[in-house]
C-alpha cells in the first residue's frame, strides 16, 4: 500500500502510516494468496523491518524469514549512516546540514547532496534501471517514505525514527 503499483493514498494523515497497517496488509496478503498456513517472508530494507515485526507476532504459518539490509534499530542505523556522512566532502555536509536545519529537504540542492552519499554508500556503480525506478517511484509519491522515514537514509525524522526491535 502506498508504493509501486499498489493503491496510493497521498492525502492519508501521517498517523495512518504505521507498522501495524503494513503487518495487517501482510496477513491479508497471505490469506488472499492462500498461503497463510505455510509461507516464508523475505524482506529487504523497510520490508525486513516489517518482516521482523510480523515474525514477532508468531503467525502460525510462518516457516521461514529472510531479512536483508534492514536495521533492527533506527537509532543505530542513523548513527552509522551519519558516521559515513561525516566522510563526505565538507561542502556536501554543509549543504545537507543547512537544508535540514531550514526544513528545505525538498530543494534540488539537498537532493543532489543526498545523491553524493547514495553514490558512495548505497550503490557504487552507475545506478541500474531497477534502482533508478525505485527512486523515481519515491519521487513520484514520497508519502510513505517521507512520513515513516524522512527525506533520506541518514536524516530520519519520520514515525520510524525511534523504531527498535532489539
Amino acid at each position: 500500500l502506498g508504493c509501486g503499483k499498489s493503491a496510493h493514498l497521498p492525502d492519508a494523515p501521517a498517523d495512518f502510516w504505521t507498522p501495524a497497517l503494513f503487518k495487517d496488509e501482510l496477513v491479508e496478503l497471505t490469506r488472499h494468496l492462500g498461503i497463510d498456513g505455510r509461507h516464508a517472508v523475505v524482506g529487504q530494507s523497510w520490508g525486513g523491518m516489517l518482516a521482523m515485526e510480523y515474525a514477532l507476532d508468531h503467525p502460525q504459518g510462518l516457516r521461514g524469514l529472510v531479512v536483508c539490509d534492514s536495521p533492527a534499530s533506527m537509532s543505530l542505523w542513523v548513527s552509522e549512516a551519519n558516521r559515513l556522512r561525516a566522510d563526505l566532502p565538507p561542502d556536501v555536509q554543509e549543504t545537507l546540514a543547512r537544508h535540514e536545519e531550514a526544513g528545505t529537504t525538498d530543494d534540488q540542492e539537498y537532493k543532489d547532496a543526498v545523491r553524493v552519499f547514495y553514490d558512495r554508500h548505497l550503490c557504487r556503480v552507475p545506478w541500474p534501471d531497477c534502482v533508478q525506478r525505485s527512486f523515481d517511484q519515491i519521487d513520484e509519491d514520497p508519502t510513505v517514505y517521507h512520513t515513516m522515514n524522512g527525506p533520506s537514509e541518514f536524516h530520519v525524522v519520520g514515525s520510524l525514527k525511534t523504531w527498535d526491535i532489539t
